[in-house]
């Protein structure tokens, strides 16, 4: 696989910073995994023109806070790339609402009605998820192809450059992951995971809105606005 700059279609400040992996060997093979995927005719989320959704929308000197995600929906019509987010249209996903009750009971903000979240990541919310496809209704089925070390780099790449972030881990699985951020340089808010079968034990009352938006005044930046838009 020859990979240069022109080939690559992603933000350029992160194209500057992961520009390497694409040449790797686990980059290559995730690569013709993919490729063999689709001429089986797997219907694979979201479509390969968002899979860097995250990052083209929250390009890396934007970024203030990081909520990091597991797998895209498997659902048709949900995943666009972004963590937690489904498309316009689309129902609310369980662990989504919990999030919007979460938001509500700590910042007084009324539930949105849709679970687009683009106006977050426009914002500097990078919603990360670890691996970033799926095969459609299988969940889990693209874990351990490769995505889990570009994503790697990309957490230390923000750990690394950046000073002041805020990372949001919810659940065992981000906060495995989320283990290499230095805490002496950005806040680190853990809690259980926003699924029903977890939201209860903790992830309620948490208060990581407020808090994250406490800290990156503290750090002179601009608040994020977490309400969102009446119409996606």
């Amino acid at each position: 696989m020859n990979t240069t700059a022109d080939t690559i279609k992603l933000d350029p400040s992160w194209k500057e910073a992961l520009f390497s992996e694409f040449g790797k060997d686990y980059m290559r093979n995730l690569k013709t995994f993919l490729k063999q995927q689709k001429e089986s005719r797997r219907v694979i989320f979201p479509k390969g023109t968002e899979y860097f959704q995250a990052l083209d929308l929250t390009p890396l000197n934007k970024v203030k806070i990081v909520i990091l995600g597991q797998d895209p929906y498997h659902g048709p019509g949900q995943a666009h790339g972004l963590c937690f987010s489904v498309k316009p249209g689309v129902p609310i996903p369980p662990s989504l609402k919990n999030i919007y009750k979460e938001m509500e009971q700590d910042l007084g903000i009324h539930q949105p009605l849709h679970g687009y979240l683009n106006s977050w990541a426009k914002q500097g919310v990078l919603l990360l998820n670890s691996v970033l496809t799926v095969e459609q209704n299988k969940a889990g089925s693209h874990q351990g192809r490769g995505w889990e070390l570009f994503t790697d780099k990309i957490i230390e790449t923000l750990n690394d450059r950046h000073h002041g972030l805020v990372f949001m881990l919810w659940g065992s699985y981000a906060q495995k992951k989320g283990a290499v951020i230095d805490r002496n340089r950005h806040l680190v808010l853990q809690s259980p995971h926003p699924s029903p079968l977890s939201a209860h034990r903790g992830f309620f009352g948490n208060r990581h809105f407020s808090q994250a938006n406490a800290y990156l005044e503290q750090q002179k930046k601009t608040a994020i606005n977490w309400l969102l838009p009446e119409s996606p």
